[in-house]
């Protein structure tokens, strides 16, 4: 099986997320390529059985690039076992937490062309110390209003690994 895990991140907690996935596959006996989504445009998607694609949000959104991506190879995306998870610290609210409440997958869905066979939700993680000025100013009163942290000098990490795993292992029985 030769499977194919595209990541769109923007301070890493979407690869290290992908990093786990491949880690999995790769237990399950697949031959895994992970690649970020700049590089998926350079390969031939007919040339795995597999697909999986990861996005991060920033400031409510996922990249131009990523529904660039989908939108662009939408069909062939179609032909192949595929799945996608959105990354955002929002998915740290148990109510929002899973496809079906996860402001941001639903976006994805009604914007993307492409409708992924698995979808999964993952809260992120918040590194005040990595950010620049504006970003940890941004972040923080974005926290505040939805009453997250706000400790400039903490990192908060609401990933939760287990979810992680059980939809890694989900995607690499198919």
């Amino acid at each position: 099986m030769q499977t194919l895990i595209i990541y769109s991140t923007i301070d890493g907690q979407t690869l290290a997320i992908c990093q786990k996935m491949k880690t999995i596959a790769e237990q399950a006996g697949e031959q895994v390529a992970l690649v970020t989504l700049e590089q998926a445009d350079a390969l031939s998607l007919a040339d795995f059985d597999k697909v999986l694609i990861g996005a991060s949000i920033r400031y409510g959104k996922h990249r131009p690039e990523l529904y660039q991506f989908v939108n662009r190879h939408h069909a062939v995306l179609d032909t192949k076992i595929n799945g996608f998870f959105t990354v955002n610290v929002v998915a740290r609210k148990p109510l929002k937490n899973t496809p079906e409440t996860n402001p941001y997958m639903q976006k994805f869905l009604q914007l993307s062309l492409w409708q992924p066979q698995q979808l999964e939700v993952f809260a992120g993680k918040i590194d005040y110390p990595k950010y620049g000025f504006f970003d940890r100013t941004m972040i923080r009163f974005i926290m505040w209003m939805t009453k997250g942290p706000t400790d400039i000098t903490g990192t908060f990490e609401f990933t939760d690994w287990e979810k992680v795993d059980a939809f890694g292992n989900r995607f690499s029985q198919h």
